[in-house]
């Protein structure tokens, strides 16, 4: 097993002028702390290699430190690039900082890339905060089927029961990622209404929806029993 690299190390590799050295030293900070590894992921966030500023906005939001937060904010707001508008929206939702609630949905309403908008309807479920109900709300009218899954799932993630009726008519959507995630998110919403659709959803034709039915009712069942 190599030795890891030394903050030294990371640090000169971050500086080398190949890609490749730079996207390997980036990869060794997962086995840095915090504090140590965002002084560091500040040095590429500018990188001229996309991928590599992609993967750093990432590592801001697993190495959390009160210095990411702001970064991300504006990166969020700003960044010329939808990608890492896109990045940056979910590594917020990493960061699970209830702050975030106001840039997130200031995102979905505002930015004009369905990429940005899916990030952030996600994140706004890793945040588990009702107040994002009417985002999410609007997020299941999107043409994009990508968004109203993201919308369904993170519905679920706030247990929005006042959205019980608006997710159902998605039972019979033709696309199965929408059946699955609408069959993991009412798990997360006992009602009579759930568990009949999960029951309807348990006899589908795609066996992950299936298994993903099956788990939410077996769930709400030993809820009940508590």
């Amino acid at each position: 097993m190599n030795e890891p690299l030394s903050l030294e190390t990371i640090a000169t590799q971050l500086e080398s002028e190949n890609s490749r050295d730079r996207m390997l030293a980036l990869a060794s900070l997962r086995q840095v702390s915090p504090i140590e590894a965002v002084p560091l992921i500040k040095k590429v966030l500018n990188d001229p290699n996309l991928p590599i500023r992609s993967m750093a906005v990432f590592a801001l939001g697993i190495k959390p430190t009160e210095e990411c937060y702001p970064i991300l904010v504006e990166l969020l707001k700003s960044d010329p690039d939808y990608g890492i508008r896109a990045d940056a929206a979910g590594a917020l939702g990493y960061l699970e900082d209830i702050r975030a609630f106001e840039p997130l949905v200031r995102a979905f309403y505002e930015d004009t890339d369905w990429l940005v908008r899916f990030s952030a309807a996600v994140s706004l479920g890793n945040l588990k905060d009702i107040r994002a109900h009417d985002a999410l709300m609007q997020a299941l009218d999107s043409k994009e089927i990508v968004i109203q899954q993201a919308a369904i799932a993170a519905l679920g993630e706030i247990k929005d029961k006042d959205a019980i009726d608006a997710i159902l008519r998605f039972a019979q959507s033709e696309d199965w990622l929408v059946r699955q995630r609408l069959s993991e998110a009412l798990g997360n919403l006992p009602s009579s209404k759930s568990i009949a659709a999960l029951k309807y959803l348990a006899k589908d034709n795609h066996p992950q929806v299936k298994k993903a039915a099956e788990f939410s009712l077996r769930r709400l069942s030993e809820a009940e029993t508590l």
